[in-house]
């Protein structure tokens, strides 16, 4: 199938470029076709929900929001900064400026600009995963193969693929095929960057009593569960319907493999000041992403023969403000309209990269470039050279500081370290893996071929599980990766493909860079969907309410 604009993923950006390029063309009188695969099986089932969004890009993209019923409708109310100690709270002065900013189901909002997007002419395909890039015999990208579908892991394979004449790559964090263009077309020498660092973001979304439930707030905190030399932090937003999101941040160059980030934040929610919130209330969904933390220093040229990168594939969260919606709209917006002037103006691809240099998203990542490289040196520097930064500086320091290095060569050997023992989980508060597992609605087809895949299947054994004691089963938060002896009695590595959540951790954190993440059939992974149906007072998710319709239909 062919297809004037490509664009791969179907998240903030993705879909911000679709809606942008056929305004331009609708404005210009211009007929262009533009496509959007999914690998999700709908538009925001890899999206949890609870996000703090900052509407600055959607005003530009959509002005008239607020009267098309789009789901944002939480203001911040407050904004809470804590450092937390294993017993106490202490409140700081918030940095986070999140006036004006809205607390939301960033997959609502997906859903909603899905919508948007096809009112407008965009073809919108999920359940298909992008798995290779096209190239022609020049060497440019002409699109993109989907993932064979319905076939058995010995089975037959057949050739099927969308090609398009422009290629935009919205995959999100860690995009698998905007790591291959960005290997081969070598983007990170070019622009120069800094190689890209990742923090690993874990999130349930609660149900909590009436009286404890107070829309619009705001809260996030440093310091505990964290040792002093792990960056990171917790959220805990207010949403409507009594929900709340709650998660913590892992920066994934941590150096001693024993943590596990999973069980750091089972700890996290008997704080003290953060237990009495959730006591009494019901986890409605769990999930885990990855996220770009390089920032500024960080995003490679974003430019390739046939497309660009946009969004977070490219990283464009700003860390300080732990926001990259935004950021990742006005990037889909910048190159929907450098697209749109290639075929109309007969203009290239390189007026994104003009545009993007001259945006405000640019400033805004420009100004908030020393924050995340400030804590390679520890909390308290960090704290204080961010502090710096903030309030006398703003943005302007004459240096920009660079990060340390690689995530997955911060990883220390064991002997270096005393493994941790983590208390087990109560079933009130914290939780098994199992028990949280399946309330992200992960499912993958059984019968298909791995795709989490060993460079080297050998290294588990022989480097990973004797030097790291084995850090993949503790940093993967779906328990893909468990050791189980043999027949022999011998540790040996297994993968429970079918558990996970897409997050793209062990792509990153492996110490060896043995783990190749694939994507797999379209349409598995994670099924996030808290969207509330209030019937008679009460509140049904989404598969009771299947119930409700064939009630009604009786």
């Amino acid at each position: 199938m062919e297809y004037d604009v490509l664009i791969v993923g179907a998240g903030p950006a993705g879909l911000s470029a679709g809606i942008r390029f056929k305004q331009l063309c609708r404005e210009n009188n211009v007929d262009l076709s533009v496509c959007v695969v999914e690998k999700g099986p709908e538009v925001g089932a890899h999206i949890l929900s609870g996000n703090v969004f900052e509407p600055r890009a959607l005003d530009e993209l959509l002005p008239h929001w607020k009267q098309e019923e789009a789901p944002i409708s939480v203001p911040v109310s407050s904004d809470k900064f804590w450092y937390l100690t294993k017993d106490h709270a202490v409140s700081l002065p918030s940095p986070f400026h999140n006036r004006g900013n809205y607390v939301i189901s960033l997959s609502q909002l997906v859903r909603w600009m899905g919508m948007k997007a096809e009112e407008l002419g965009v073809e919108i395909y999920p359940g298909f995963s992008a798995s290779e890039v096209l190239y022609d015999t020049n060497n440019k990208v002409i699109g993109i193969g989907t993932n064979d579908m319905g076939i058995a892991k010995d089975g037959l394979k057949k050739d099927t693929f969308q090609r398009g004449r422009l290629t935009l790559l919205a995959e999100g964090c860690r995009g698998s095929l905007s790591e291959k263009i960005i290997k081969n077309y070598k983007l990170r020498e070019l622009r120069p960057a800094q190689h890209q660092t990742y923090a690993l973001g874990i999130k349930e979304v609660w149900e909590v009593d009436e009286s404890k439930h107070k829309p619009g707030v705001v809260l996030h905190t440093l310091g505990w569960p964290l040792d002093h030399k792990t960056y990171g932090g917790s959220f805990l937003y207010h949403m409507k319907d009594r929900q709340i999101a709650i998660g913590l941040v892992v920066a994934l160059n941590y150096h001693n493999p024993f943590l596990n980030p999973y069980e750091e934040f089972q700890k996290l929610k008997h704080h003290p000041a953060i237990k009495p919130l959730l006591e009494g209330g019901t986890v409605l969904q769990y999930g885990a992403r990855t996220l770009n933390e390089g920032g500024f220093q960080s995003i490679p040229y974003p430019i390739f023969p046939g497309g660009a990168i946009i969004g977070c594939s490219a990283g464009f969260l700003n860390v300080p403000k732990i926001k990259g919606t935004h950021t990742a709209m006005k990037s889909g917006m910048l190159a929907a309209e450098a697209a749109f002037g290639v075929f109309n103006e007969g203009l290239n691809m390189e007026t994104y990269w003009d545009t993007l240099q001259n945006s405000w998203v640019w400033e805004e990542l420009h100004k908030a470039r020393n924050y995340r490289p400030a804590f390679e040196y520890g909390l308290v520097p960090g704290m204080a050279i961010s502090a710096l930064e903030h309030y006398i500086l703003k943005g302007r320091a004459p240096f920009t500081l660079k990060h340390s290095k690689p995530d997955h060569e911060a990883t220390e050997v064991a002997r270096l370290h005393s493994p941790i023992q983590y208390p087990k989980p109560d079933g009130v508060l914290s939780f098994d893996v199992p028990t949280s597992l399946h309330r992200s609605n992960t499912n993958h087809e059984h019968d298909q071929p791995a795709h989490l895949r060993l460079r080297d299947p050998k290294i588990p054994e022989l480097v990973n599980l004797p030097e790291y004691a084995g850090p993949e089963a503790r940093y993967c938060p779906a328990r893909v990766y468990e050791y189980v002896p043999d027949e022999k009695s011998q540790l040996k590595l297994q993968i429970n493909a079918q558990n996970c959540l897409h997050c793209k951790a062990c792509d990153i954190k492996d110490p060896k860079q043995n783990i190749e993440w694939t994507v797999p059939e379209g349409g598995g992974g994670p099924g996030y969907s808290v969207i509330w149906y209030s019937v008679g007072g009460g509140i049904l998710t989404d598969s009771k309410c299947v119930a409700v319709v064939l009630i009604m239909i009786e």
